[in-house]
């Protein structure tokens, strides 16, 4: 009886071994999981690093959203930049058009941007156009940088901003300044010059006359 039993259990498959079959199945399928984790994890690793920066502006107080000049407008900087000298500095260059445009008018123009992509970008456009050497930008934030040594200032703002940045800039601007507004002119200023029409609309002060034609304090 004991031989019989034992004859048996030697002949039962062990319940611990599973067969080799389930564990391919079993290997397959793990690393389909590490490979879909990695896939996903990936992903999200990448649109985090995109979306950052275009983000992180809207969460501060006071932001300068995105929105690319049209020609019109360009062409309307340009106009109120006529017979102007001295270096000109484009607060939220965006893409950088307006800044390459001044450079290639002959200005040494510098564009101050928060947004990396934006600025890698328009470094690009820059060397795409021949202008590289006279149009450059910077990442950084408006109220940290000083404007005092730029002769003529672009600012395509919002609402929100324009009052503070009047304080800041009568601070700083030399007397001879000039500061050109686009879609929103400054709310306690008065216009040395208005061209154009709707969002195209472009608004030029001269420092000496928004200081009240006394020069500096």
């Amino acid at each position: 009886m004991g031989t019989h039993l034992a004859t048996l259990e030697e002949g039962r498959p062990s319940e611990c071994v599973p067969p080799a079959s389930l564990e391919a199945n079993s290997l397959k399928k793990s690393s389909w999981g590490v490979l879909f984790t990695g896939i996903v994890g990936g992903t999200l690793v990448a649109v985090y690093a995109v979306a950052t920066p275009f983000v992180t502006p809207a969460l501060r107080r006071i932001c300068l959203p995105f929105v690319p000049a049209t020609t019109k407008q360009i062409e309307n900087v340009v106009k109120m930049l006529e017979c102007r000298r001295g270096p000109l500095v484009d607060i939220g260059s965006g893409d950088g058009r307006i800044v390459i445009a001044a450079a290639k008018e002959g200005f040494t123009a510098v564009g101050y941007e928060l947004n990396p992509w934006l600025v890698w970008y328009s470094r690009y456009r820059a060397r795409r156009e021949g202008v590289q050497a006279s149009a450059r930008f910077y990442i950084s934030d408006l109220w940290k940088v000083t404007f005092s040594q730029y002769s003529n200032v672009v600012i395509f703002g919002v609402p929100q901003m324009m009052a503070q940045l009047e304080k800041k800039l009568e601070l700083e601007l030399q007397d001879d300044a000039r500061v050109i507004a686009c879609r929103f002119p400054f709310p306690h200023w008065t216009p040395a010059q208005v061209t154009g029409e709707g969002i195209d609309t472009v608004w030029a002060y001269d420092a000496r006359s928004f200081r009240g034609g006394d020069g500096r304090p």
